[in-house]
């Protein structure tokens, strides 16, 4: 270039993340422009090509063919046989109390118990 200055290309998703910055509150665009090395005429170009959509980013993703068949019927898987209860007793002699606890002993709720007994 004739005033030494180097033309760099900029690609959409970089374009894309400029223009974001200048939507932010409080944001300068001269300021973020002269900040990335772009004029800020360029910037305010961007964003008028943001607003309309034409700084969309390439997808990557690659679509597959899909074939559609006939249903066919899917036995249902077999249910799990839920786990047997287990029952049990519990005796505690404290001496001044006794405590049995018949079923299944949630252990927070044993603690409690003997918590409170023993003081």
């Amino acid at each position: 270039m004739a005033n030494g200055r180097v033309r760099r290309f900029r690609t959409n998703q970089q374009r894309r993340e400029i223009v974001e910055e200048t939507k932010k509150p409080g944001a300068s665009v001269a300021l973020i422009a002269r900040a990335h090395d772009v004029n800020t005429n360029q910037v305010f170009k961007w964003r008028r090509q943001y607003h309309r959509g034409e700084l969309e980013i390439e997808s990557t993703s690659t679509l597959l063919p899909v074939k559609v068949a006939e249903s066919k019927s899917i036995e249902p898987l077999p249910r799990k046989k839920p786990k047997p209860e287990r029952r049990g007793i519990i005796d505690i002699d404290l001496g001044h109390a006794r405590v049995r606890i018949e079923g299944a002993a949630d252990a927070e709720c044993v603690r409690t118990a003997l918590a409170s007994l023993c003081r």
